[in-house]
């Protein structure tokens, strides 16, 4: 059996318009020639190939390597609460009885903290609308909510469109019974919205906005955002600074004993550590002050190893047969690395949302710390690095299965600089130069894909004719390359849950009987 290396090229997809397409504008050499000269096809990396609700919805790293690592499509994310939603189980859920009961009985707020935005990546504000209208039916009397701003999975300054948007939706429903407002928020790159314990700084500025109303005081999210955007002309929603409402000179939503919390995003990188401040006897992330009891829950429990949060909404997907698992099963070593910004999602995520290992012998996982600064500023980020540990772990002939992701293509991408972007997918492309000699010499196999689209799609057309900078990813297909192995690919559309298949089939084994379709014959 032939060694596999499976490389992830985070967020590089294939352009149907060449609108700000970085992959295209970067010089890629090595790419280019894998392409002409091996097997090789497009994938679906969004929408229903990943479990999402319709084709119209983003792909995402998460989600992406969820059905790459298990071979399944799985409803997740949006499509799980929706269904959710829809049946009015949320509302039966044990977490939102606990939570409205423990506000009824102390005449508590209910606040929920989330992404503000329709883009179906992290959030979806459809979902905080549904739980805003659920409180007022179950008698709560007070909302307050904690808008972090979007501008990364939608339209880089589209703030005022959702806050326009719910606070139509919160005017209808408020009266003499029922009072919700928007109480604070910041740009989601900005506050609260940290991954992978890169920045609990990030993470702490947010908890004090939200818990204690510290910040720069407005009359409304409106004059916040319009005042911030005055004073720093260009900037982008996703980094807004933080900000809280005020009336008669005080925090209208600085919370109180009693009172209680949901943070209403579904994705579950970026919502791991606040998790942790609120639901952590024994925390130390930071110093959370004289914190108010609350009592707290996630939309969704973002990790089920950790039991984090201990209250959630909505159940996780029970991802069962991963390609990990399957490889523990017979008897096979594998080696999975990454930066910090993707570190999860070849270990976590891969393995159907478990932080354990399935075996802690056959199993190697390495992390290389990420530098912390905007990726535009460097996008070559840690190619190198991560580039030197697979090489290392091919030539040790320790494994059978190493599999690893470059993230350039999907940070750099979400930064909206073309110029960088260009740069980033160039070091991906010299990281493949440097693996072939090694993949040539051990005589393995290379494959290459993408999670999702990102790079290729860096402007767009906005509503108003004019092309307009694009920080999400896009909805277009990856690529699906192997190197070094003599076969034929199959005819059809396939998506990355078809990717565990066929690298069951390049080890030689008969692919796990609940798993998609090899791509090849």
């Amino acid at each position: 059996m032939k060694n596999i290396v499976l490389v992830v090229m985070d967020g590089i997809g294939k352009s149907k318009t060449g609108l700000g397409d970085a992959v295209t504008l970067a010089n890629t050499p090595v790419l280019d020639k894998l392409l002409a000269t091996c097997p090789h096809t497009y994938i679906k990396a969004h929408g229903t190939a990943v479990g999402l609700p319709s084709d119209e919805d983003m792909g995402n790293s998460e989600v992406g390597h969820n059905a790459l690592g298990c071979g399944q499509v799985y409803s997740q994310g949006a499509k799980l609460v929706e269904e959710a939603i829809e049946s009015g189980e949320i509302f039966r859920s044990s977490a939102w009885t606990s939570l409205k009961d423990n506000c009824l009985a102390s005449n508590g707020t209910m606040h929920f903290i989330g992404l503000l935005s329709d883009g179906n990546v992290h959030s979806n504000i459809a979902h905080l609308i549904a739980l805003c209208k659920g409180a007022k039916n179950d008698g709560i009397k007070t909302v307050r909510i904690h808008t972090l701003l979007d501008g990364r999975d939608v339209p880089a300054t589209s703030a005022l469109v959702y806050i326009d948007q719910l606070e139509t939706a919160l005017k209808e429903l408020n009266d003499s019974t029922f009072d919700a407002r928007i109480a604070s928020g910041g740009g989601r790159m900005t506050i609260t919205m940290d991954r992978y314990f890169a920045n609990w700084e990030m993470v702490k500025k947010g908890f004090y906005t939200h818990v204690y109303g510290e910040g720069t005081a407005f009359s409304s999210a409106t004059e916040a955002v319009e005042k911030f955007r005055a004073d720093n002309p260009g900037i982008i929603d996703q980094d807004l600074p933080a900000f809280v409402v005020a009336e008669n000179g005080a925090p209208i939503g600085a919370m109180k004993d009693g009172d209680s919390v949901i943070l209403f995003n579904f994705r579950g990188d970026r919502a791991i550590e606040l998790s942790m401040a609120f639901d952590n006897a024994e925390f130390d992330g930071f110093d959370r002050g004289d914190m108010p009891k609350v009592m707290y829950a996630g939309m969704l429990q973002y990790d089920g190893d950790l039991a984090l949060p201990k209250r959630f909404l909505v159940e996780p997907p029970k991802i069962k047969n991963t390609l990990s698992e399957f490889c523990v099963n017979h008897g096979i070593s594998s080696y999975a690395v990454s930066e910090t910004q993707k570190y999860g999602h070849v270990t976590y995520f891969w393995n159907g949302n478990r932080s354990e290992k399935f075996s802690d012998t056959l199993e190697t996982w390495e992390e290389i710390e990420s530098d912390k600064v905007s990726f535009d500023q460097r996008p070559w980020m840690k190619s190198a690095e991560v580039t030197d540990a697979v090489i290392k772990a091919i030539e040790s002939g320790k494994y059978q299965f190493i599999r690893c992701n470059y993230p350039n293509g999907d940070m750099v991408g979400h930064t909206g600089s073309l110029e960088a972007t260009i740069i980033g997918v160039e070091a991906v492309d010299l990281a493949l130069q440097r693996l072939l000699p090694v993949i040539d010499k051990t005589d393995s196999i290379l494959v290459i894909t993408a999670d999702h689209g990102n790079a290729d799609e860096m402007l767009e057309m906005n509503k108003k004719g004019k092309v307009a900078v694009r920080t999400a990813h896009s909805l277009n297909a990856v690529p699906f390359i192997i190197y070094n192995a003599d076969v034929e690919m199959e005819e059809g559309e396939f998506g990355l849950s078809n990717v565990a298949g066929t690298v069951a089939k390049l080890m030689g084994l008969e692919p796990h009987a609940s798993w998609d379709k090899a791509m090849i014959k």
